[in-house]
């Protein structure tokens, strides 16, 4: 595995709003849970059910916010440990099928 998961924030920190990025030689990924919404507080029964952990991946060298929607490609999980980790997984396989322009 080339991105660990001990690199991102633990599976609480997206109950606060907050996404997370990186990138990896060449490579930029987020990951999120979307809606992006602050639920820390919130009862896990008032929760929004259609919530995901969304990961996305898009190539260097500009930001989430500057790249074109088109350049991205995203895919939702499940909000648990089990859908973490498969999003990292995701986002490696991501890595492993292209040619980010790094090695």
């Amino acid at each position: 595995m080339k991105i660990e998961k001990n690199l991102f924030f633990n599976l609480r920190h997206y109950e606060y709003g907050e996404a997370f990025f990186g990138s990896y030689k060449g490579m930029r990924f987020r990951l999120a849970r979307e809606p992006l919404d602050h639920v820390f507080f919130v009862p896990v029964e008032e929760r929004d059910p259609e919530a995901r952990l969304m990961a996305t991946v898009w190539p260097e060298p500009y930001s989430y916010f500057d790249t074109p929607d088109e350049q991205k490609t995203s895919e939702k999980f499940s909000i648990d440990e089990e859908g973490f980790e498969k999003a990292i997984e995701w986002i490696n396989e991501q890595y492993d099928s292209r040619d980010w322009g790094e090695s």
